[in-house]
């Protein structure tokens, strides 16, 4: 966070730290507030920063600290009117816990997410995730008994969870709700045995978490269930005034912008059902190379997504009616 506060200083921002660990950029003040919210952290695994061949090479250069960059230099003469403050939200790869203590603030008036879309394209939808823990318990038994095993038993609830996908799967994948299971541990003490099962689902719009929750079937073995991460899908209007500025930058570049719908999640799904303001997620960088040991971003890239969110910012700030919309946008 350091280096984030340091370079933002460097070109003009006025920064600061909350008590989650998120570190802010902000210039000119009143209304339109405009946030960009980017994240800081990464995945794990380590990969030496280097640029090489025209690209920007490490852990975090296309998720998502491309996109934190990009937004810093596209801001630096953000002269207004309203406030531009640029967020490097820690968590957003573990439980967004940074994205959430954002909610206790005042709404902005207008959200971009910085999520790798390419420079070209803009992200309009994301599905929800439903990450549970299944924990099974039962006896010992004889594996010539007839009787099923606990571990017969968690695996055959399993497979009732993934049917209960199948029977939900469309030819779109971003309209299906979709099972995976993630991992499985069996341990035994005696005769007591503990068979546990974590299972992720994603979810489209329209089909909320407790809509699946409900869903669950409760035999064969009549697991105890734990949430683990429990997100909302998220899709905005492609007419919002979010996706419209960046789709006018797309443009002024020559490029005809893409809206992109995806199958995992971001704090798009975090802030846009609590704030219902304009929003879209933007970024630098191919998401295919998110969380691999190839993520690289291309330093041309790079430049193209500045000038997009330097005239995406300038269209936003000039709405100076901007007020929070009622229902979702």
């Amino acid at each position: 966070m350091r280096e984030f506060r340091a370079v933002a200083r460097e070109l003009g921002y006025a920064t600061s730290v909350d008590r989650a660990g998120n570190g802010f950029a902000r210039r000119g003040r009143g209304r339109p507030r405009i946030l960009f919210l980017g994240h800081i952290d990464t995945v794990e695994g380590r990969r030496p920063v280097r640029r090489r061949g025209g690209r920007v090479y490490g852990r975090g250069s296309v998720d998502a600290k491309g996109a934190i960059a990009a937004a810093l230099c596209a801001g630096r003469d953000f002269a207004g009117p309203g406030e531009l403050t640029i967020v490097a939200a820690v968590g957003e790869e573990v439980d967004s816990r940074g994205a959430r203590h954002l909610l206790s603030r005042r709404a902005p008036d207008r959200v971009i997410v910085g999520e790798p879309s390419g420079w070209d394209g803009v992200t309009i939808g994301y599905k929800g995730e439903l990450q549970l823990l299944a924990t099974f318990r039962g006896r010992r038994t004889h594996y010539s008994s007839p009787a099923p095993t606990t571990t017969d038993l968690a695996l055959d609830w399993t497979a009732a969870v993934r049917g209960l996908a199948s029977a939900r799967h469309t030819e779109s994948l971003f309209a299906s709700l979709t099972a995976k299971t993630v991992a499985l541990e069996t341990r035994r003490v005696g005769d007591s045995e503990t068979v546990r099962v974590v299972v992720d689902f994603r979810l489209p719009p329209g089909l909320s978490t407790a809509d699946v929750l409900r869903l669950l079937p409760e035999e064969p073995g009549r697991p105890r269930i734990a949430v683990r991460i429990r997100a909302e899908p998220v899709e905005v209007g492609r007419a919002n005034p979010a996706v419209l500025a960046l789709s006018d930058g797309i443009r002024s570049l020559g490029a005809r912008p893409t809206l992109w719908r995806k199958s995992g999640t971001s704090d798009l799904n975090v802030v846009v059902p609590a704030w219902k303001v304009p929003a879209a997620a933007y970024g630098p960088g191919d998401a295919r190379l998110d969380h691999t040991a190839r993520e690289s971003l291309a330093a041309a890239e790079l430049q193209r997504s500045i000038a997009v969110l330097d005239r995406a910012f300038a269209r936003l700030a000039r709405e100076k009616s901007a007020r929070r919309p009622r229902g979702r946008r």
